[in-house]
């Protein structure tokens, strides 16, 4: 009997770019989120414990998302980051309350991936977060991370002193001390903003902030071709 000549090994980080990349994001993220629970005061070990437990599972899912994303969105390997190009102003300029209330009243539902704006000393971003309530008699949603919503976008909880009756985002400098928030209508522009960490500040653009984990998975279910 002959036998059959050994095969060579194969080498998955130069048989594939796709799969180079996959190792480079990886890299990346773990850097990057050791870093954080790092600096971070634990006073309870075992949630460190479980953190570093599910580490793995959410890094090579984010790196999945990467790797596979079919969007309108470039991908830097080397940051693990999403890449766009950014507008001169925030795009909660133009938000609706109108517009906004009638969509989510018509296609809110949990585990809906949403953008929220947000303004604080440090200036304007987006940030991802996702429904995990509605409340139709009082016609609320909650986000995971932010809380409470009216359907039209504004907060529930917050001063809605920085906000003009059209629920837009004012610059009203009295009220820059106080973070504020609101709830995004979903849309191309609204999550390009939002996964590529785009900034603003009195100035204009500012430096990209980078997304946690939890923003990057999120990133990776938003459904390009419709947001519903």
């Amino acid at each position: 009997m002959v036998t059959p000549p050994a095969q060579p090994q194969v080498n998955i980080f130069t048989d594939s770019h796709q799969q180079t990349h996959f190792a480079e994001i990886c890299n990346a993220l773990y850097e990057r989120e050791l870093m954080t629970l790092a600096q971070h005061p634990f006073t309870n070990i075992s949630l460190l414990q479980r953190k570093l437990g599910g580490l793995r599972h959410h890094i090579k899912r984010a790196a999945y998302h990467f790797i596979h994303h079919n969007g309108p969105l470039l991908v830097d390997v080397h940051n693990a980051s999403w890449q766009a190009k950014q507008s001169a102003n925030c795009i909660a300029k133009k938000h609706d309350a109108g517009k906004t209330e009638s969509w989510f009243t018509l296609y809110a539902r949990s585990g809906l991936p949403v953008a929220i704006y947000i303004s604080d000393l440090n200036g304007e971003h987006l940030e991802l977060d996702s429904i995990d309530r509605i409340d139709t008699d009082n016609q609320r949603l909650h986000s995971n991370k932010c809380g409470w919503f009216n359907m039209d976008g504004t907060s529930v909880n917050a001063d809605q002193a920085g906000y003009a009756a059209s629920g837009s985002p004012t610059t009203n400098s009295s009220n820059t001390a106080s973070c504020q928030q609101l709830l995004l209508r979903p849309s191309k522009a609204v999550f390009i903003a939002a996964c590529c960490g785009h900034t603003w500040n009195h100035k204009g653009r500012s430096q990209p902030r980078t997304l946690t984990l939890r923003e990057l998975l999120l990133s990776g279910s938003i459904n390009w071709k419709n947001f519903r």
